[in-house]
């Protein structure tokens, strides 16, 4: 790469090598994965999306060149945003500008069920909108639910303030 860079320098035609080099530049900016040096949140905003779709205990995240992300947590967790979400310790799913396709890894309570969230879509952000594919339903929530991540427990704690008449409510 830097001989390359080199040779381009000392061509004779110093702004066609200028104009190479600066081409040769965006090319390897575009092809380059997200590094991982940008958190979650940072990544997700790059692409539309708003930055609280990841709970607060992720670990790390790879993002490969197709656009296949790999999220880690902690472990698996709870979390609120409108209804109770449940996230394994792996989430997947295939990002592209305003959406998440293909997820695994992440289930959401509705009337009782828990089904798996299939796609996150932000068609429009104007809208103030989020859509989640539920498989049989698309369930659309308030952008401003996602705005920070959310706080996510550990799969079985007590859910203390749940308290009635001395009794605890499990979380799942």
């Amino acid at each position: 790469m830097d001989s390359l860079l080199l040779l381009l320098l000392h061509r004779r035609h110093r702004p066609f090598a200028m104009s190479s080099m600066l081409a040769v530049s965006a090319i390897l900016i575009l092809l380059l994965p997200f590094a991982e040096s940008y958190s979650i949140q940072e990544l997700l905003q790059s692409r539309g999306l708003p930055a609280g779709l990841f709970p607060n205990n992720v670990k790390s995240y790879n993002l490969n060149e197709s656009g296949r992300l790999e999220v880690y947590l902690e472990g698996p967790c709870m979390a609120k945003f409108e209804n109770r979400v449940y996230f394994e310790r792996l989430i997947t799913a295939n990002l592209s500008y305003g959406g998440l396709i293909g997820v695994e890894g992440l289930t959401q309570e509705e009337l009782f069920l828990w089904l798996p969230v299939k796609d996150i879509i932000v068609d429009d952000p104007k809208s103030g909108l989020i859509l989640f594919d539920i498989g049989l339903a698309h369930k659309q929530l308030s952008l401003s639910l996602f705005e920070d991540p959310p706080v996510c427990k550990p799969q079985g704690v007590l859910e203390i303030s749940g308290r009635k008449n001395g009794e605890f409510q499990t979380q799942r």
